[in-house]
């Protein structure tokens, strides 16, 4: 029997991504479409035959099985938690939530509801991620880990509520740097994290020029943004692993690139491709292993932009169907915030000692 999902949220994440990935696949079945704009619930085809409804208030547990939240930010905890405490499961896009606080929220409505929260995030699912999984057994102990995602021009609608930090929480670290995180707990296992250094700079965030133009977004009236468009931090697991993250929406660089490098004491693995959907990106991915100064090129499926999108559905009613993953998603969540909230904290307390002009 398909699952029965309402996507909830007609922004470009439901419109262009949620949407005909679950329309096309063969374990769902969309159901219901929500949006609170009525803009966006004229501009919906109604000739999908798809009801369109104005809030999730619209949506019964008795013929929705699975509610798809692609909202803003802001909105995540809220939205997911109505659903769950009236028995609808949630796929929440990231970020799942942007405070402890949320997160206890979330876990009180899965309990008190008896459905289950699930927490998007592709990265881990793309190819070359799993070929780099499939390395980290052969590294030894491994000792640390360099995070990167940098993009050359890629800052989302300026002005937009991406870049209000009262909407998003914060920038380019809940949003890039969750996906790094997320990837990172998928390669060696969910830990704490005991220390905790990070910076944050707002050098792009208000110039036009570096926009994420492949996103068609159209820059909003109003405020500027007041978010931070580049991240860069320490830390350090409490398995002992050291980590360096760096995220950043715009730089200097030609092209969008990802970067994930793996050190063990038997050597080290490092990934260099792209995330995410932007045309400004290397050609391939590249995966390598260094031993004892020799580094060899290790085979990477090719695979089409997008597709860990796709792949992280094929499994998905199969999770949703097994009660043992209750409260699994939350407590993932909950140390992914937390280490967001240690790093911001960090970024002001280096600010206010030294009058550093850059956004949380």
């Amino acid at each position: 029997m398909s699952v029965r999902v309402a996507i909830v949220g007609l922004g470009w994440a439901g419109r262009e991504l949620w949407l005909p990935l679950l329309r096309e696949h063969a374990d769902f079945d969309v159901v219901a479409v929500t949006d609170t704009e009525p803009a966006a619930r004229a501009a919906f085809d109604s000739a999908l035959g798809i009801p369109v409804h104005a809030t999730v208030d619209a949506l019964d547990p008795r013929s929705v099985d699975l509610a798809v939240v692609a909202v803003p930010n802001f909105l995540h905890a809220q939205v997911a938690a109505a659903l769950l405490g009236k028995g609808i499961s949630v796929f929440l896009e990231k970020p799942v939530c942007l405070t402890s606080d949320e997160a206890d929220l979330l876990a009180a409505a899965e309990r008190s509801g008896g459905a289950m929260l699930l927490a998007g995030s592709a990265a881990p699912y793309r190819s070359d991620v799993g070929a780099l999984a499939r390395l980290v057994p052969e590294l030894g102990h491994i000792r640390h880990v360099d995070l990167s995602w940098v993009r050359a021009r890629g800052i989302p609608k300026a002005g937009g509520w991406f870049t209000q930090r009262s909407k998003a929480g914060g920038g380019v670290l809940f949003d890039l740097g969750w996906h790094l995180l997320d990837t990172l707990a998928s390669l060696l296992g969910p830990s704490a994290f005991a220390q905790v250094v990070g910076v944050t700079a707002s050098d792009f965030v208000n110039t036009g020029s570096w926009s994420a133009a492949w996103r068609q977004d159209e820059p909003a009236a109003g405020a500027g943004g007041d978010v931070e468009d580049t991240a860069r931090g320490f830390f350090v697991r409490e398995d002992g692993v050291s980590v360096a993250l760096h995220a950043s929406w715009a730089s200097h660089e030609a092209l969008d690139v990802s970067t994930i490098q793996v050190v063990g004491s038997a050597g080290t693995a490092e990934l260099r491709c792209t995330f995410g959907f932007s045309p400004n990106r290397r050609p391939q991915s590249l995966l390598t292993l260094t031993r004892e100064g020799t580094t060899t090129s290790v085979p990477v499926p090719d695979e089409p932009i997008g597709n860990e999108y796709r792949r992280q559905l094929d499994g998905l009613a199969g999770i949703l169907g097994d009660p043992d993953n209750r409260g699994k998603s939350i407590g993932e969540a909950r140390t992914t915030v937390r280490v967001i909230e240690d790093f911001y904290a960090s970024a002001r307390s280096v600010r206010a000692r030294h009058a550093v002009p850059a956004y949380q």
